[in-house]
């Protein structure tokens, strides 16, 4: 667009207005639907939080509520499930249909923000192998509403299973050294990627910041320096969580604590008179041993229920067993199914007001493989 200028050659004053708000009109019509977008964001209600809840009475089980968010441009799975406190599969369960790693802009992704404790004693740290989540049960203090705090959890692969059964913290470390095992070290000789005796403190170190030793010594519940590998079975039997959620769970459980460590792809829970049923796909060793049979979640239900005047629709919890989307879903006749759960969801930002901007620059997309590079590297990753 050719400026008329003034006699002198040079812009007048108004020729100079003109001229900006030329600009402010070509160069602004881009970043207005990006101030749209940003509004609309503005508007959708506040998020609850997915990592500490108040703890119900003891005639219910459940805690917090499912979410709808909509993907962002460059938003992948990973990227939606670490600002909401949710681990790789849990989010990927929840929407089998969305692409993980491109999911695309204005996609919806269900955020499985709602659990159901697991059938232990209210107290101390439990860990849900099945659900790849952790649980702890503070003591309350005095005057103070009772809560629990959850997070997701990596865990020990095939072949190197995180052990199950009651244990206790032993010792809490804070940057710690990795003291190798030597079988580790073997296997890295094999893949042609020796590793060290001792890998001190600092961005190689797979512990992360904070570890806490169980009583079995050879296990820890630690940090990482690869987050993507939370939700996801890739260690060699230690319990991996996020770097943040290990810097905020690290000075609150004392060394002492009891921590009982479960496998249940099953979970019953109620909530308003309702019995609600959460599936998880049983682990890959597990399911091979059941070949397809439901009788373990049969077992859970039927238990539950016995102290309940409810009759449990079985064709409804074989079908949320079969599909193990990770979320609770009530089995009494009459209740919602998912579809009409989500209908009813919260619409909520990709990108909660206490997520970082940015995460640790190691901690970006840029450092995390491809779907195919992750299961082809999984070996190569410095298991603890």
């Amino acid at each position: 667009m050719k400026v008329p200028l003034a006699r002198t050659g040079h812009p007048s004053c108004l020729d100079t207005i003109f001229l900006c708000l030329v600009m402010v009109v070509v160069s602004g019509c881009s970043s207005l639907s990006d101030w749209r977008h940003s509004r609309k964001e503005a508007s959708l209600p506040v998020p609850e939080p997915s990592d500490r809840f108040l703890l119900p009475p003891e005639d219910g089980d459940i805690i917090g509520n499912v979410q709808i968010t909509a993907a962002g441009q460059e938003d992948t799975l990973l990227d939606i499930a670490r600002r909401y406190n949710l681990g790789y599969e849990e989010i990927v369960a929840a929407n089998p249909d969305v692409d993980p790693w491109l999911p695309g802009k204005k996609t919806s992704v269900v955020l499985p923000t709602q659990f159901i404790l697991p059938r232990q004693k209210r107290q101390g740290l439990v860990l849900n192998l099945a659900s790849m989540r952790l649980f702890y049960f503070p003591e309350a203090e005095p005057g103070q509403a009772a809560e629990v705090i959850t997070h997701p959890i990596g865990i020990g692969r095939e072949g190197w299973r995180t052990p199950q059964g009651a244990t206790r913290i032993t010792e809490k470390i804070e940057k710690p050294s990795w003291t190798v095992p030597e079988s580790v070290r073997r296997e890295h000789v094999r893949l042609g990627d020796p590793l060290p005796a001792i890998v001190p403190p600092g961005p190689d170190n797979p512990l992360g910041e904070f570890a806490m030793r169980l009583s079995r010594p050879q296990y820890l519940i630690h940090g990482t320096n690869k987050p993507w590998g939370v939700g996801i079975r890739v260690s060699h039997g230690c319990v991996r969580l996020y770097p943040e959620d290990i810097s905020r769970l690290f000075p609150q459980v004392p060394v002492g604590t009891p921590v009982r460590i479960i496998n249940e792809p099953y979970v019953a829970g109620r909530r308003d008179g309702q019995l609600y049923l959460e599936a998880h796909a049983p682990l890959s060793e597990d399911a091979r041993r059941w070949k397809g049979s439901l009788e373990p979640m049969t077992k859970v239900v039927e238990t539950k229920a016995a102290d309940l005047p409810i009759e449990v629709n079985w064709q409804k919890a074989r079908n949320i067993a079969r599909q193990a989307r990770g979320i609770p879903l009530p089995v009494g006749p009459g209740g919602p199914d998912l579809a009409e759960i989500l209908v009813k969801a919260p619409q909520v930002t990709s990108t909660p007001p206490w997520a970082p901007l940015n995460y640790e620059q190691e901690n970006t997309l840029e450092s995390m493989p491809s779907e195919d590079k992750r299961v082809d590297n999984e070996d190569r990753i410095p298991p603890s």
